[in-house]
């Protein structure tokens, strides 16, 4: 009971490669690849297609499967799995395949696969075994085996030399270090840099929903600290933190100590060479307690934590008429010492939205002077000063960008759409998307970091930077206004999770009336 192979899907829904079904009928594939257009067709966004598919079986001597599929750019990984296998295995492999082929192709697409045909198939055989078990995932030890694709590889292997063989056969090049002689699966043996560095970067994702009056109802911190490691021979490493108790659900690379981690919270590892991502971790600004018998109810747990603040708010007004409306929304950073960068807001202006017309501005307060990725001079004293709106017809969406909002400033959109025969419904939220250098929000410290090496006597250069970024929904405040046939509102208080129902208007005249948006009538109230 394992994984039965991996399948490679263009954006058409053809199959580019796949792996060998050494234990299964020839049509097995064929079916999970039908399984998985059929789906996507019926679906209106590829997004609501569930992540794992029912395959029923081809006839009843077979038992029926599942595929668990990914969309990787334009590509769709496939793992059809059979049997009593948990879903996570067969999707926590496809997200490790994905980074090894990152990591030899660097751009994951169907032009490169089928430039390496080879160098996929090889690590096809070398990454799932024929009993369907991950077998070699640690790329330094996959690196020995298949060779990364280079000019030099591809020339001799047009004269006729298998430069693969020759390294793994222990000539040549190869002579001094072979495949699987090192004793940790994650670093190579006999290493050499001139220069020897490690680098850190804590990097932390902010998801938040905040409601009409301007409250943070939920947020989820995700961080992850990255290294990128070019020391020479074995480093043994250690880091500490002078807040560590701001990290929970910690997830360690397996180069991590993890006794150390637990006794001390200090992270003790030798590092694979390159490129690696050394914990994952979640951050709240108050922890749940730890559980007792006499622990509260899940609500009142969850209650007592507290959400962070958004760095900014957005408040928007939108008129509506017959046929389009009107918009003017304005951003405010709350911070006063950092700049949030590559704003972009996307704003769904409903069904039939079009005849854009906006006007972006800046607002009062910030200066030019601007805190981000380091200090430096930003002359935003323009209208615009690089700031763009743009509209996609076909998802009727107005995409605001803004690239550097300076501490403490505001910007202005204002503009107006039609919507042609129907009644104008758009979206009561905004997503706002932003980056924050040299910022997390968890303020997680280093204390100390130590690089020892036994055989080795060098002192290697360190550096440790954080960055951040975020994901806000913004549910748009009651500044809602109805205009239609010389009526105007009464109240127009939308929450987000209704569509624009029936509202209550007021008459000139007094008397109470109803006005239907699917339809566009007015109707008297009885």
């Amino acid at each position: 009971m394992a994984l039965d192979g991996i399948i490679i899907l263009d954006h058409y829904g053809r199959p580019i490669i796949q792996s060998g079904f050494r234990s299964s009928t020839t049509a097995y594939s064929i079916l999970h690849i039908d399984a998985v257009n059929n789906a996507l067709q019926k679906a209106e966004r590829s997004a609501d297609v569930d992540s794992v598919i029912y395959v029923p079986p081809l006839n009843t001597a077979n038992g029926s499967s599942a595929c668990c599929h990914v969309e990787v750019g334009d590509l769709r990984f496939l793992c059809p799995v059979s049997g009593d296998v948990d879903p996570l295995l067969a999707f926590a492999f496809l997200q490790t395949f994905i980074d090894i082929l990152r990591e030899y192709l660097g751009t994951v697409s169907a032009a490169t696969l089928r430039d390496n045909f080879d160098i996929v198939y090889q690590l096809f055989e070398e990454t799932l075994d024929s009993g369907g078990h991950p077998l070699t995932t640690y790329s330094n030890a996959l690196r020995d085996i298949v060779i990364p694709p280079s000019l030099l590889n591809k020339l001799l292997s047009v004269t006729g030399t298998n430069f693969n063989s020759t390294i793994n056969s222990g000539f040549g090049a190869g002579a001094a270090v072979g495949p699987f002689s090192s004793p940790l699966p994650w670093r190579k043996t006999g290493v050499r840099y001139n220069n020897n560095e490690i680098y850190f970067d804590i990097i932390e994702q902010l998801k938040a929903i905040v409601n009409k009056n301007g409250t943070v109802v939920s947020s989820h911190v995700h961080g992850k600290i990255e290294a990128n490691a070019k020391l020479s021979g074995t480093p043994d490493c250690s880091l500490n933190f002078t807040n560590p108790q701001v990290l929970d659900d910690c997830a360690l690379h397996p180069c991590v100590r993890l006794h150390r981690w637990n006794r001390d919270k200090m992270l003790s590892f030798v590092p694979p060479d390159g490129r690696f991502t050394l914990m994952d971790y979640t951050f709240s600004s108050n922890p749940l307690p730890s559980p007792s018998p006499t622990q509260q109810s899940l609500t009142s747990v969850m209650s007592s934590r507290s959400n962070l603040t958004i760095p900014f708010i957005i408040k928007a007004i939108v008129e509506l008429e017959d046929s389009g409306g009107s918009f003017d929304v304005t951003l405010t950073s709350r911070y006063s010492t950092h700049a949030l960068e590559n704003i972009v807001a996307d704003i769904h202006l409903g069904p039939g939205a079009g005849g854009i017309r906006c006007n972006v501005s800046r607002g009062s307060g910030g200066g030019g002077f601007i805190n981000a990725g380091g200090s430096r001079n930003l002359d935003t004293s323009g209208a615009s000063s690089g700031a763009s709106w743009s509209f996609d017809a076909q998802r009727t969406v107005l995409r605001w960008e803004i690239p550097i909002v300076s501490p403490s400033s505001s910007w202005s959109l204002h503009g107006s759409f039609s919507t042609g025969t129907r009644a104008p419904r758009p979206s009561h939220a905004i997503r706002v998307r932003f980056d924050i250098s040299s910022h997390t929000y968890s303020a997680l410290k280093v204390g100390q970091l130590k690089v020892t090496n036994a055989k080795e006597n060098y002192k290697p250069y360190k550096g440790v930077r954080g960055r951040s970024s975020g994901l806000a929904t913004i549910i748009l405040s009651s500044s809602i206004v109805y205009y239609h046939r010389g009526y105007h509102t009464k109240t127009a208080s939308i929450p987000l999770h209704s569509s624009y129902s029936v509202k209550s208007l007021q008459r000139r005249d007094q008397s109470l009336v109803q006005y239907d948006p699917e339809d566009g009538n007015i109707r008297t109230d009885p």
